[in-house]
């Protein structure tokens, strides 16, 4: 009987053996198959070695100050090494507290979730998983985001793969820079700055415990709409850092009565200058891709100085309003129509509608609001918080009706005149200096007192809010602000608001210079052996134009003659007929040449028309000439990129490609200053450029630039004005600073009688020039060698007499100085010999 027994427990237990021999090889035949089947059509792994992530570019100014990002994904990559070891330390304690560990798997959390998730079945709760961080690096890389069985399986195997390739810290870095932590930051260093705005090394326990509990579901973690789960996710996650004895008991406390603070994401510091932004990203563009630009990563140092920009930018727009408001009023942005019986809500509401528009006004301080009642003296307003607000009738005087060809309308007498019931008008908020509170007689509250007098008790009214009427300007235009020695553009706006016009009309705009392009047929003049005080005759002129087409008679802007005069005075006066005269005799060739020369434009026709600036040029390209001309006649090309490096700090661009090895040293030791080389090209003489400098200088002190001569700074500059006042420009410079001013409609039309570069153009040019030359040095225009100055007359260009008044020092060439027989250029080819007398007679062809 005992050796049955024994007998049949030793076949159970063989049987039994056997079982477990067939099942395990069972087992073993199967995972070699799922590790078979699953495994041979993986991604390749050895990708993650050569990990470059998209990556934010940023472009900043040239004091630092950032001026755009552009990304795909926003992200800054950062080395393990730079990560602080208490935010290491939350992700591991939220993520995978064995991740130093395991082989990739963690078997212990796989059995959990199996068990748990078997419970939640039954339950009909969410599933779980038990990802550790190299299974989630193998699939944010490498697969999809799909949860499937099929999936979880390659990823294990992956994970098993990764961790035999790559270190720990190298595994846990890949996954600190890749994964979505919401508001659209990817990795630790960029939801440091989206949520804090800090760069990691500046975080708090606190801010570090709540960026390692969003990755789970930042949506559900959200610091602002779902507070109360994003304050308890980073509670557990404080909570399980104190249980790794990564904190004390007392850290995790503290930690977790702060409140969760987030940084406001637009108090991300960036310098707004949306012109010059958009013109480095083309640069960009075109030299490198979208790709590089959108994800290389690229560190951009531009050439912007922020105070200049801001300068810029102010004063042009104060210039395109006091321009729009010289021409009177073009009615409001909308219309209500206000029934009797409306309600302040609905008008409130309908109010609301059209601010929700979001038209752009152009200035921060303007708003809109709804005119609700008009009396004689005063408009009352809505405003868009329901406010109640007046605009005084001396705040719409200037609103005289807008009339085609820039003519105004009648004076305006009353505030009706101007604005009715309904309108939606721009409107900015003023103080008065007549506004104290004063007691309301009207609104006194009689009441009897406890001894039967009476009592009047009054009401202190607030003084009301002032408003005074605006409108965005229609005319628009540009300003250009740049370094003449080397091309660099300091500042630059294209229009007077980027959100109303993304259209440059600093780079994109090509308008007639009119007689801004003068200086250029007076310079190809001094080329040939004229002088400043070489004579033209400034008379009546007129040359078939061809068959057909009439004769040509341009005019001064005058319309007046004033006969032989000098060539500073031509130019200071802007002399039309003179400058023709002197383009003929020198024939087009040669100032089609210096057009082309200075970079001014190509392919200019041959035309006498030409010579007064009817061939068309951008702001950018005529400041860059006239930087050529203060700068000694040296070539420059406008650059708004100064350094470009790589997402890894090597430097691929530099504007500067001057070679000095001698500027390289660690100590100054009373050695020799290094002599840098100037790979600049001469395009003008250096006398010739100088004497250009000097007439120019005195457009500014006599002639059609007289405005700014109010700065006592040595400036010099043109005007420009094209044919029916289309286009009016000023170009102008101290010694190291270029500006172009651009004014006109974007559909040319005549900006209106009377209006030229000297009145629209020349104010903001003075303007821009006293702020941003405050408190700079002052100094004089530099003069090279062969220059020699001589006292002259400045109307007859002649020697000036011992004790004569009103007279200027002229910049000769060496060897040719103005002798009392003058000679005037007369008619076509001809130098007509003078006596004592200068000759006033017409001459010429007319």
């Amino acid at each position: 009987m005992v050796m049955k027994r024994r007998k049949l427990w030793v076949n159970l237990l063989g049987g039994g053996i056997a079982l477990l021999l067939i099942g395990a090889v069972t087992l073993g035949v199967g995972i070699v198959y799922v590790l078979n089947h699953y495994g041979k059509d993986l991604p390749d792994y050895s990708q993650l070695e050569n990990y470059e992530p998209p990556i934010v570019s940023r472009i900043y100014a040239g004091d630092g100050s950032l001026l755009s990002e552009y990304a795909k994904q926003k992200r800054l990559f950062i080395p393990i090494s730079a990560v602080p070891p208490k935010l290491i330390q939350a992700y591991l304690s939220a993520e995978d507290k064995n991740f130093y560990e395991h082989g990739g798997i963690s078997y212990m959390g796989l059995m959990r979730a199996v068990f748990v998730n078997i419970k939640n079945v039954f339950t009909g709760r969410r599933k779980v998983g038990a990802s550790t961080i190299t299974q989630q690096v193998a699939k944010n890389f490498l697969l999809t985001g799909i949860q499937t069985y099929e999936r979880k399986i390659k990823e294990a195997i992956l994970a098993y793969r990764i961790e035999k390739a790559f270190t720990k810290d190298q595994i846990l870095e890949l996954y600190l820079n890749e994964n979505y932590l919401g508001y659209g930051s990817y990795g630790v260093a960029a939801a440091a700055l989206s949520y804090f705005n800090k760069p990691i090394d500046e975080l708090e326990l606190e801010e570090m415990a709540y960026l390692a509990a969003v990755p789970k579901a930042p949506n559900n973690y959200h610091p602002i709409r779902k507070y109360d789960k994003a304050v308890g996710r980073r509670n557990w996650v404080l909570k399980r850092m104190a249980e790794e004895g990564y904190i004390t008991e007392q850290e995790m406390l503290t930690a977790q009565n702060k409140p969760l603070v987030t940084a406001s994401r637009d108090r991300t510091r960036t310098f707004k200058a949306e012109y010059f932004t958009e013109e480095v990203r083309r640069d960009l563009k075109r030299m490198f891709g979208d790709e590089e630009l959108y994800e290389g990563g690229l560190f951009v140092r531009t050439s912007l100085q922020p105070d200049y920009q801001v300068i810029a930018e102010r004063e042009l727009k104060k210039g395109l309003i006091v321009y729009d408001r010289r021409h009177g009023w073009r009615g409001p942005v909308s219309q209500i129509p206000l029934a009797n019986m409306m309600s302040e809500e609905s008008k409130r509401e309908k109010l609301q509608a059209i601010i929700d528009q979001d038209i752009p006004l152009g200035i921060k301080s303007w708003r809109l609001a709804l005119v609700t009642d008009v009396a004689d003296d005063q408009a009352t307003i809505m405003l868009s918080e329901g406010a109640e607000a007046v605009i005084p009738l001396d705040e719409v005087t200037w609103a005289r009706p807008w009339l085609p060809k820039e003519y105004l309308g009648p004076k305006v007498e009353k505030v009706s005149d101007v604005l009715n019931v309904g309108d939606v008008v721009v409107v900015e908020e003023i103080e008065r200096a007549d506004d104290p509170a004063k007691p309301d007689a009207t609104a006194a509250d009689e009441t009897s007192g406890a001894d039967g007098l009476e009592t009047i008790d009054l009401d202190l009214q607030a003084p009301a809010r002032h408003f005074g009427l605006r409108q965005i300007p229609e005319i628009n235009g540009s300003l250009v602000a740049m370094d003449p020695h080397t091309g660099r553009v300091l500042a630059m706006v294209g229009g007077f608001d980027y959100q109303r016009s993304e259209y440059n009309r600093a780079t994109q705009a090509e308008r007639q210079p009119g007689s801004a392009f003068k200086p250029f047929v007076y310079a190809a003049a001094l080329e040939q052996g004229f002088t400043p005080s070489s004579l033209i005759l400034d008379a009546p002129f007129v040359i078939e134009q061809g068959y057909g087409m009439g004769k040509w008679k341009p005019q001064n802007s005058s319309n007046k003659f004033y006969g032989a005069s000098t060539l500073r005075l031509g130019i200071e006066k802007s002399r039309n007929l003179m400058t023709v005269r002197l383009a003929q005799y020198l024939k087009m060739d040669s100032i089609v040449e210096m057009a082309e020369r200075m970079n001014i434009m190509d392919d200019m026709p041959k035309l006498l028309s030409m010579s007064l600036g009817a061939g068309e040029s951008t702001l950018l390209k005529m400041t860059t000439a006239y930087g050529m001309v203060v700068n000694g006649g040296k070539e420059i090309t406008p650059t708004f990129v100064d350094r470009i490096q790589d997402r890894y700090g090597k430097t691929i661009f530099r504007n500067d490609r001057r070679d000095c090895p001698s500027c390289q040293v660690e100590a100054w030791n009373d050695q020799s200053e290094p002599q840098i080389p100037d790979p600049r090209k001469e395009v003008m003489d250096p006398v010739t450029a100088y004497q250009m400098v000097s007439m120019m200088e005195g457009v500014v002190q006599r002639g059609t630039g007289i405005r700014i001569r109010a700065l006592k700074k040595p400036l010099a500059g043109k005007t420009g004005t094209s044919d029916d006042s289309f286009d009016t420009w000023f170009i102008g410079f101290s010694p190291d600073l270029v500006v172009g001013v651009f004014v006109g409609f974007d559909k040319p039309r005549s900006l209106g009688k009377y209006e030229e570069g000297s009145s629209v153009a020349v104010p903001i040019f003075r303007d821009f020039m006293k702020y941003a030359t405050k408190g700079a040095p002052v100094i004089p225009f530099r003069i090279p060698e062969g220059v020699r100055l001589v006292r002259v007359n400045p109307k007859t260009g002649q020697l000036a007499a011992v004790g004569e008044k009103n007279t200027i020092l002229e910049a000769f060439r060496q060897g040719t100085f103005p002798t009392k027989n003058g000679e005037v250029l007369d008619g076509i080819n001809s130098l007509v010999q003078t006596k004592t007398k200068l000759r006033t007679g017409t001459g010429g062809i007319y």
